[in-house]
Formats: structure tokens, sequence, C-alpha cells
């Protein structure tokens, strides 16, 4: 590529000065991998006016948040050793500055600022504190590939590697009865089998708040919830999560719902606090959140390893589906994987065709029907997903894919509900 057709970002990522000349840093110092971005502001817009200025340049790995962060959620953004933080310093100046000068003092990270107004005093404070780009709105997209380019080469050279999480599958559905937490508790089990004969651990958590049903599909029951955990995320840590959480005898931790009806609302920060412990806790994080969908839910689809949209073939499912996938996941970002549950092509009515055109796109997984195998799974408390059924190929080959484990073959199955491992009729 000609020294024209290549960016500020492009240059130094290969070794070279935007001016043309090889950069003080070798090729090796500049590691080719997107950069960690984090985009702070309370207006919708203004974020997007950001990220989008970003599309010209090399793939970045991204993320959005429309509150401002503090208390333990601020702590786990800075410890997560992001590259860049953009914040918006018009929604709140006080808490944008203050901001500036913890992430600043804590953080090898470029800290930039955005505005569509300026006010002097506070910039020379932001400035100080230690911020070092400011884009006016609206910005060039050029003074953003700048700006990105000079926190690239600001780079620590001999930054430590990050601190490994865990995997995190978020279970969602189009609309209540798609049979979403079904799926999730049969994925989660099995992948829990898989991850304990390779000495790891799964976590399976019912954020299908406040009725969730996960506790009741497994055969556990617990005195603690996620509602628990959430109204207590400013103390939760991995010891205090622990004294939550019910073992199913598949080897699979579970953080129940409520066993009855609570109608507290939980923040951002409470949501993320608990993944984030969660996922430093457990090598997989299995997500039930059903058809619980709110603003909110847009933060924990950006942090899922592999969002699974679950819906039923059906003229008033696959709309929810279509407005579910525009709404969540629009073009350009990563999509879901959308699971057809209890697929029965010969009485379904729709065909291929207009399923990924309702859909936008291409189905992942076909879970067949077949109400005999669950309702046999059920009465003889045993899993359909350890079954015979054509189910259980399905959901094996979708934590196969989506963990890469493999299962382990054993002389007979241990008893479970809906989870596992009671001993098959033969």
């Amino acid at each position: 590529m000609s020294q024209e057709g290549l960016s500020a970002l492009d240059m130094l990522i290969s070794g070279r000065t935007p001016s043309g000349r090889a950069g003080g840093q070798s090729h090796e110092s500049l590691k080719p991998h997107a950069m960690s971005i984090i985009v702070i502001s309370p207006d919708g817009e203004r974020r997007k006016e950001i990220i989008q200025g970003m599309n010209g340049l090399p793939p970045q790995n991204v993320k959005e948040y429309e509150n401002y962060p503090e208390g333990d959620f601020l702590e786990n953004l800075i410890r997560d050793d992001h590259d860049v933080f953009m914040i918006d310093l018009e929604g709140n100046p006080a808490h944008a500055l203050y901001l500036v000068e913890t992430i600043c003092g804590r953080s090898p990270a470029t800290v930039m600022l955005f505005s569509s107004a300026t006010d002097s005093d506070l910039l020379v404070q932001c400035m100080r504190a230690g911020a070092r780009e400011f884009l006016k709105l609206p910005v060039e997209p050029a003074a953003i590939e700048v700006a990105v380019a000079r926190a690239y080469a600001r780079r620590p050279t001999d930054r430590p590697a990050k601190t490994n999480v865990g995997s995190l599958y978020v279970f969602s559905s189009v609309k209540g009865g798609s049979g979403a937490t079904t799926v999730a508790c049969n994925f989660a089990v099995v992948l829990a089998q898989m991850a304990c004969a390779n000495g790891q651990r799964c976590l399976l958590v019912d954020f299908s708040l406040p009725l969730g049903d996960a506790s009741i599909l497994l055969g556990v029951s617990s005195s603690y919830s996620t509602m628990n955990a959430l109204q207590n995320h400013e103390r939760l840590d991995a010891n205090f999560l622990s004294t939550l959480l019910s073992k199913h005898e598949s080897g699979l931790d579970v953080l129940a719902a409520p066993d009855r009806y609570v109608g507290a609302d939980a923040s951002e920060q409470a949501r993320m606090r608990l993944i984030s412990v969660a996922r430093q806790s457990y090598d997989h994080v299995v997500l039930d959140m059903s058809s619980t969908l709110d603003p909110l839910s847009r933060t924990l689809f950006r942090e899922a390893t592999i969002n699974f949209l679950v819906t039923q073939v059906s003229v008033t499912e696959l709309r929810n589906a279509n407005r579910i996938i525009g709404e969540f996941f629009p073009s350009g970002t990563r999509r879901p994987d959308v699971v057809l549950n209890r697929f029965n092509p010969k009485s379904a009515g729709i065909d291929d065709e207009s399923i990924r055109k309702a859909l936008t796109m291409e189905p992942k997984w076909r879970i067949p029907g077949d109400y005999i195998a669950v309702r046999d799974s059920i009465s003889m408390k045993s899993s359909v997903a350890m079954s015979k059924s054509p189910i259980s190929k399905v959901i094996h080959q979708m934590v196969e894919e989506a963990a890469g484990l493999t299962a382990v073959s054993s002389q007979g199955q241990r008893s479970g509900f809906l989870g596992m491992f009671s001993k098959q009729s033969r």
C-alpha cells in the first residue's frame, strides 16, 4: 500500500510516522492489535457521533456507556486496563472532571474529552488533571484519527498481560414462552459437564427478573437470589457471590432469580459489577435474560462473548425478532446467534427464505420440536440434553462450538432435573 493510502493509525501500526519517516519505535514495539476504547456519555447522539467518527479506522474494541461510572464499576473499568477513555465533558462537567482525575491518576490510558461547547476554565482543569485530547463536536473524522493515532503511540510497550475473564453467553428471547430459559439451562448443564471435565468452572445467572424460572427447571433451591447480588453490588466480590449460589449436581453453580416478586430496579453499575465479578471467578458464565429487555440490556449484549436470541417460527415472534435485532444489533455491529426453537419445518408454514428476510440474517441454530422427549425428561427427572433426542444433538453442538470444548464419554449419567446426568432407561 502506498503512503497516501495509509491512515495515521495504519502508519503507526506499520512502524511509520504520519510524515512518512520510520518511527522511533520498532514494528515489534507497536503491537498491531485493536485498542480498547471506552466512550462515556449520557447523550446517545453524542456517543453515536464519536463512534461513527472511528468507522474509518482499523477495527477497535469500542464499548459505550450511557452513565458516568463510579464506585466499583469505575474500579473495574480502570482495572480492566483499557487504552482510551472518551468522556463527554458536557453531560456532567463535575463528574467528567472527577473521572479524568481518577483515571489519569491510576491508569496509563489516554483520556480524551468531547463536547459541543467549550468551557475554557473547565478544560484547563481537565488538562491539568491529565486529559490528553479535546474533540469539539461536530467532530471531523480526521481529528479522531489523529487523536487515536497519538493514543496508540503512547501505549506502554511493557504492559502486563490482562487478567483473563470468563466467557459470557447471553440468552434472550423475543417474547415470553419462546423457550429461552429451557435452552439456556440445558446449554449451561452440558457446558458445566464439559467444563468440569477440563478443570473449569461454570455459572448460570438468572437475569430474567423478577420472575425467572431457571431454579425450577434445574431443580435447585436457594435462600438468596440475583437481587441479593444486585442490591449489594457495592460490596460484591467473589467470596460474597459464592454465598448466594446453589450447586447443581452437574457441577454447575446457579444464581437463581428471587422466589417471590421483588419489584426493584437494577442499575447499570449493579448489573455490570455482578457480571464482572462472575467472569473473574468463572471460566464460563451463562446469563438467562429470557424476554427481560430494557435499555440497559445493550450493555449486557455488548459484553457478551456470544448472544443467543431464541425465537419460534411464527409471524408474531419473527416480527419481534426483527424489531429486537434492528434495535439492539443493528447492521455494522456483532449480530446474535439466532436460535429457532421447537422448529418443525413441516408445520411451520413459513419457508426458509421468509425466515431469513424477517430476521435480516441467517438463523444459526434450529432446535427441533420434540414434545414427548421434553415431557419424558421432566417426568424422569433427567435432561433432554442428555437423552437421545434430536434436541440433545443440537444443544451439544451449540456448546462445543461456543466454548471450544468436547463432550466427555461416560458409562452412565448421574441424577438431575433438566440439567443432567440421571441414568437413562435403556
